[in-house]
């Protein structure tokens, strides 16, 4: 959905009139601008400078309107100031609604935004192929979420992995915090709060958990997983199994309430061993997977069950990066595979300036 065409020429000229204010403090373009109108002619990376000196340079917001320089209206001073609310950063461009689209943050816990484009469709800007990571800037704007007007995407094509991780994220925020749609968040209409466990600290780096009836079964498979790897492999071994004891129980329905919490978290060392390559003795940490059984006291088959299980529902393979431990990170070819222009290649065996760009596309 798009934001009423009545409102465009305010948004437009409160931006612009905001932009061209910081660049005369900042003085961020060469060309020199003699107006507002003249900001909005300048190619669209030179706008992405201007916006990107105010993101770092938010005291300007108050500064514009303290100043007042094009003699706004104080319902307009309210709208730029209700700027300072913004949200900046990279988002994945996961699903058109009928009143909205939805902005995904990439930052743990997910936060789903309801935007509405502007002149052009989204699906007219990036495609109907999603989803899409941008970097964007969300302003709120008379009750609703807008952009500013630029949308700076990266050329990546997403597998099922990722899809699936993304519907995970966004079934999480919704159920969490439902769909922002007005910046700041708690301008929304209160939801019931997710209640936290008084008894337990989770663990660090443990993923955000599912449901609060799946919380007993993740905390105590952490534990169990935590104290293995403690004793017997490594802290990235430990990260690895509690991020995937956090994407198990945000699943609907959760498996792991189902089963011996040992059987599931000798299941979870084995998939994260599995991907490492754990069984192979050249490796710094290496261990039978019966071993892995041995350790929380359950059976080879019912061990080689519960991996199985993981794999199939997450649809885990072998060096899928994902999974793999830091450190064995450039070891693993699968981390290096780029998409460019609609060709996958090893990043590391393409010219340095096309990799320069990879790098600055993350």
């Amino acid at each position: 959905m798009r934001i009423d065409p009545h409102d465009l020429p305010l948004l437009y000229k409160l931006h612009m009139a905001l932009m061209f204010f910081v660049n005369q403090r900042l003085n961020v373009v060469e060309q020199p601008l003699a107006s507002p109108d003249q900001v909005a002619k300048l190619p669209p990376e030179e706008r992405i400078k201007i916006r990107d000196a105010l993101l770092i340079n938010m005291d300007l917001i108050d500064a514009f309107v303290s100043q007042n320089p094009f003699k706004l209206s104080q319902d307009e001073l309210e709208i730029v100031r209700s700027w300072n609310d913004l949200v900046a950063g990279k988002f994945y461009v996961y699903r058109c609604l009928k009143n909205y689209t939805i902005f995904l943050t990439i930052e743990e816990p997910v936060v789903a935004y309801g935007v509405l484009s502007l002149m052009d469709s989204f699906e007219d800007l990036i495609g109907t192929r999603l989803p899409h990571l941008c970097n964007a800037v969300l302003l709120p704007f008379k009750g609703q979420i807008v952009y500013d007007g630029l949308l700076a995407g990266y050329n990546i094509t997403f597998g099922g992995g990722v899809r699936r991780r993304l519907k995970d994220s966004y079934d999480d925020a919704k159920a969490r915090q439902g769909i922002i749609t007005s910046l700041p968040p708690h301008a929304e209409m209160p939801r019931p709060a997710v209640t936290k466990s008084p008894t337990k600290t989770r663990s660090k780096g443990t993923e955000t958990t599912g449901p609060q009836s799946v919380r007993p079964a993740h905390d105590r498979i952490v534990a169990l997983t935590d104290a293995f790897c403690r004793e017997r492999l490594d802290d990235e071994y430990g990260a690895l199994c509690r991020k995937l004891a956090g994407v198990l129980s945000r699943k609907r329905p959760s498996p792991l309430t189902r089963g011996k919490p040992e059987s599931w978290a000798s299941g979870i060392v084995r998939v994260v061993g599995w991907v490492n390559f754990l069984g192979d003795p050249s490796q710094p940490h290496h261990m039978k997977m019966a071993d892995v059984d041995e350790g929380f006291g359950i059976s080879e088959a019912t061990g080689s069950a519960k991996s199985k299980a993981i794999r199939d529902l997450l649809k885990i393979h072998p060096l899928e990066s994902e999974w793999t431990l830091p450190s064995r990170m450039g070891q693993n070819p699968m981390a290096w595979m780029i998409q460019v222009n609609g060709m996958i290649a090893d990043a590391r065996r393409l010219p340095r300036e096309v990799q320069e760009e990879a790098y600055r596309k993350g």
